[in-house]
């Protein structure tokens, strides 16, 4: 008798509206990138489901909003005890959804989910306003921030968890009350966050989750007119349909954009050092962190020996499956990913660049299980023009590409000449230079012989075509509340 084909079991997920799960009647299937295959399902949200949530947020906003800072703080403090308590589970589930290794997931972004919450609980008890006398009036003037109201917060696929939570936890520090929608990609970790919420003391409706695409339920929560507030982080293009859909409603916007960050190393540099980080700038994640090199800009006198050193430095990066503590990169998010990035790089062999390693020049030996996974090894390329599309569009990936510069005049030239501003590196000894070079280049954050060393407490995000706005401490508190300007005549 023939064998009937095994059911396939799935995770099915649910949206979190009113602090209970609430089925959805559509899906959308999510994938394993490290094998291919479905695994999940994902609710297919719209405006039915969106209002649901807005509707619960503003039930829930006077009371939230009510509460003292040290009282919410409690609250946000719980919640990273429990994402803690559940480490091992989170790291897992990251890896799985999004394609990362464990190890990234491990050391990058679980911690750094847990610790957003405790930053915010903290950073929002020690703000201050402002406090104007006018004695000859007699009168007094100061300022107090009050809460916006409803928040809605759209995350990415990158570093779901992480970039989800820095997001809700200013927002409700602040007394905010949230509908958020994480990426349809990379879903999971978030509906296990939602299992937390009760335990953790946030009261229903305070954090709702809407799970969806973009054209439906992220529509659907930017046009919304009860929500004030948007805070979005993913592509250029996404962020000009979010202002083109919530200018009627003159609502504020934060965007984190894409970047296209050059790296410019000249001939003093500490050239061991500088490779290390550099070859890690280019390729963590897989290349897909908004912050990563994508564009080497190399003294000439030193450039041969550094595209040398780097080639060899790039093919020591692992590539497989995301369970191998001995690889550095996992698989791309998607297969429609893969090929785009795959793309960039047959462009620049068509426009007679040299590919020294990687995308169809080195092979990947991967263990059956992920061999219709998302896999690209680090690519390097050189003898590339500026003007190239590969040197001027985000490619979100694991390529970066090499170039030689004469002058410091010319690297900044071509350091700024892209529409992006997102972040730079600069490596040198020399201190007047590093400085000259950090005021002239066009990016948010400037990173001296070194890269991602980041201090929450400072401003996050870029200039040009790389968003509005600024995340961090005082930044985030801002966006989050509105100001009020009080006067008292005695």
């Amino acid at each position: 008798m023939p064998k009937s084909p095994e059911k396939r079991s799935y995770l099915v997920l649910e949206n979190y509206i009113g602090g209970k799960f609430v089925s959805c009647r559509n899906h959308i299937d999510s994938y394993d990138p490290s094998t291919g295959e479905v695994y999940c399902k994902v609710p297919d949200s719209g405006k039915e489901e969106v209002d649901a949530a807005v509707a619960a947020a503003r039930a829930a906003f006077p009371d939230w909003s009510a509460r003292s800072p040290q009282q919410r703080a409690e609250v946000l403090n719980k919640l990273a005890d429990l994402i803690e308590a559940n480490m091992e589970e989170f790291i897992q589930a990251e890896s799985k959804d999004q394609g990362k290794t464990v190890t990234f997931a491990q050391t990058v972004d679980i911690p750094r989910s847990a610790y957003n919450f405790r930053f915010f609980a903290s950073s929002v008890l020690h703000h201050t306003t402002d406090c104007s006398q006018m004695d000859h009036m007699g009168c007094l003037n100061y300022t107090v921030r009050c809460p916006v109201g409803v928040a809605g917060l759209i995350s990415p696929w990158n570093l779901p968890l992480y970039l989800l939570t820095w997001k809700i936890a200013p927002a409700i520090a602040t007394g905010n009350t949230v509908v958020a929608k994480p990426s349809e990609m990379t879903s999971v970790t978030a509906w296990m966050m939602c299992k937390l919420m009760g335990q953790a003391g946030v009261p229903p409706g305070v954090v709702n989750i809407v799970f969806g695409t973009g054209p439906r339920a992220g529509d659907a929560l930017v046009s919304h007119p009860e929500v004030p507030l948007i805070s979005f982080t993913g592509s250029s293009a996404t962020a000009q349909r979010i202002t083109e859909r919530s200018a009627p409603y003159c609502k504020k916007l934060s965007l984190e954009l894409g970047g296209k960050n050059p790296a410019i190393i000249f001939a003093d540099a500490d050239l061991e050092q500088c490779i290390e980080t550099t070859v890690r700038s280019s390729f963590s994640n897989q290349g897909e962190i908004c912050l990563c090199t994508s564009r080497i800009y190399v003294e000439r006198s030193i450039y041969s020996e550094f595209l040398e050193k780097f080639v060899a430095a790039a093919r020591k990066w692992k590539t497989g499956a995301p369970s191998d503590p001995n690889n550095h990169n996992g698989a791309l998010i998607s297969k429609e990913h893969l090929e785009k990035v795959r793309s960039f790089v047959a462009l620049a062999k068509s426009e007679g660049a040299v590919i020294h390693c990687g995308e169809g020049v080195d092979h990947l030996d991967l263990p059956e299980p992920n061999k219709s996974g998302y896999f690209m090894p680090p690519t390097v390329i050189s003898g590339i023009s500026d003007r190239s599309r590969v040197m001027q569009e985000e490619i979100f990936g694991p390529v970066t590409c090499i170039c030689p510069f004469d002058t410091e005049e010319e690297a900044v030239a071509r350091g700024n000449g892209v529409r992006y501003g997102l972040s730079a590196t600069v490596w040198s000894r020399d201190v007047g230079r590093v400085h000259r070079l950090a005021q002239r280049l066009q990016a948010g954050l400037v990173w001296t012989n070194c890269w991602l060393v980041r201090d929450l407490n400072l401003p996050f995000g870029g200039m040009k075509h790389s968003g509005v706005g600024r995340e961090g401490g005082k930044d985030s508190y801002h966006f989050f509340t509105e100001v009020k300007s009080i006067t008292i005549k005695h």
